[in-house]
This record gives C-alpha cells, sequence and structure tokens, in this order.
C-alpha cells in the first residue's frame, strides 16, 4: 500500500485507475519501475480490458519494448500514451511489434509458409492476442487480380481503432528489398478496391525469420505503410530477448536523433 500510495499520489489518478483496473492488475503494476513502462501496461490493459492473466504473459513476454513506440522519445511517447488513455486515439506506434512472439505456435524445426500459415489459423484466437485487441480476421489466401495476373495475400484483417486493412505477408527466410514491392502492389490493390470512404489506408506486415535492420531503413518502407518484423516460433530465454531489445531500441533512438538532426536548418 506504502508502494501504491508512493506512485499514486494525486487522487484524481488513483480514481481513473481504480475505475479502469482490479486491485490485482495494480498490484502488479507498482512494481514496473520504469513510468513510461508502467503506463503503457496501465493504458493498454485498461483500452483493452486485459485480465491479469493476459497482463502477466504481455509483461513477460516484453510487449513494451517489443512495441515501436518504445523505440521513440520519451515525449512522444508521454503524448501517444495519454492520446490513448484521454482520447481513445490509438497510434500505429502502438499497433507495430518487433519480434512478434508466436511461440504457441508449435512449429517444430522445418515447416513452410503453408505450415506457418495453417498454425496461425488453427491458433487464431491466440494469434489475434498477440496482435491486438482490435484486430479482426478476413480472410487467407485472398486474391486479387492486377492486369491478367493474380495474387494472394497470405492474411487479410482489419483493425477497427485505426480503421485500416491490415495485409500480412509470411515469409520463412530474411528479409529481401523485392518483398517491398509484393507487398506495396497489395496495398495499392485494396486502396484503390477495398477501402471504404471512412477508412485510412492500408498498412501491410512482412512477418519474416530474419531481418537485415539497414536494408529496411534504407528502403525507407515507413513510407510505403509497410512494417517489417521478425517472428519468433520459441520465446528466447527472457535475458537474451531483453538484451536484444535494449540494443534495438537504442539504435532506434540514435537513428531518429540523428535523421532529426539531419533535417534541422
Amino acid at each position: 500500500m506504502v508502494k501504491f500510495y508512493e506512485l499514486c499520489p494525486d487522487e484524481n489518478i488513483l480514481h481513473t485507475l481504480c475505475a479502469k483496473l482490479t486491485w490485482s492488475h495494480l498490484r502488479r503494476l507498482i512494481y514496473i519501475d520504469d513510468p513510461l513502462k508502467r503506463e503503457f501496461y496501465i493504458a493498454m490493459s485498461a483500452n483493452e480490458r486485459w485480465s491479469v492473466r493476459v497482463m502477466d504473459e504481455r509483461i513477460n513476454s516484453m510487449l513494451y519494448e517489443r512495441t515501436q513506440i518504445s523505440r521513440l522519445p520519451e515525449k512522444t511517447i508521454q503524448n501517444e500514451l495519454e492520446a490513448l488513455t484521454q482520447e481513445d486515439k490509438f497510434s500505429e506506434n502502438l499497433f507495430f511489434r518487433d519480434p512478434y512472439v508466436l511461440d504457441f505456435l508449435g512449429l517444430q524445426d522445418t515447416y513452410s509458409e503453408r505450415d506457418l500459415e495453417n498454425a496461425i489459423l488453427h491458433e487464431l484466437e491466440k494469434f489475434l492476442l498477440e496482435m491486438g485487441r482490435d484486430f479482426a480476421f478476413l480472410g487467407r489466401q485472398v486474391r486479387i487480380t492486377v492486369g491478367n495476373r493474380d495474387s494472394y495475400i497470405d492474411l487479410l484483417f482489419y483493425h477497427r481503432k485505426l480503421k485500416r486493412l491490415v495485409a500480412i505477408e509470411l515469409k520463412l527466410g530474411e528479409f529481401l528489398p523485392e518483398h517491398k514491392g509484393q507487398v506495396e502492389l497489395y496495398l495499392r490493390y485494396l486502396e484503390a478496391h477495398e477501402m471504404n470512404a471512412d477508412e485510412e489506408p492500408p498498412i501491410g506486415i512482412i512477418l519474416c525469420a530474419e531481418k537485415d535492420q539497414e536494408t529496411v531503413s534504407l528502403l525507407e518502407l515507413g513510407k510505403s505503410g509497410i512494417h517489417v518484423a521478425q517472428y519468433l516460433t520459441q520465446l528466447p530465454p527472457k535475458e537474451v530477448l531483453e538484451e536484444n531489445l535494449r540494443r534495438a531500441i537504442a539504435k532506434a533512438r540514435e537513428t531518429l536523433e540523428r535523421d532529426n538532426l539531419s533535417e534541422d536548418p
């Protein structure tokens, strides 16, 4: 109780928290020392209505560190969490994750892209939980026809709060530059033929076993609405995952700071 009081001395904040979360939630959250990380889990738990068990799973799988928002400056993180809490405004930075943890699929050492797709659909409920509460499944191997050529989107989803179609492309190996063109075609087709008037442009996620960050950065995929992320079929030891994510966050922030400096007049 002393710890709880130290973190929540403001009575208004206290009433807000108690209205949205149970004491069991709060008892777990007060021992997260990083204020931004704690605010992230408070906001997401309330917004997505996580049970205590689900919240524990998200904390243990280091969801905050895997979500793109953790790579941003502290002020930006605070602003986006406030927008989620006060305006129910969900940003892409809260949506994108890297890596995605798909250890629940039960895949063995050797599997195909079709095996991966089938495993995701077999465990769709758990997959949607990893992706986020407002994710809705629309179809698999969705055919699109451009000219005289048919192409197939591996998995098609819709995110209710972002109001966007989400195309997911599965790759067993390393991300390659030509994958950008493939997914970009999907997105432009969806924008032209499937997007409703009140929706935002569709986005794409390329889930791959490996990626080279320099290649991803040079391609400027964000301008095309594409996000590249690794997937893990087995969760590594926590200290290994923690160190890898720490390095990724530090590198992303360094790159962001360097880009901001280069844009200054």
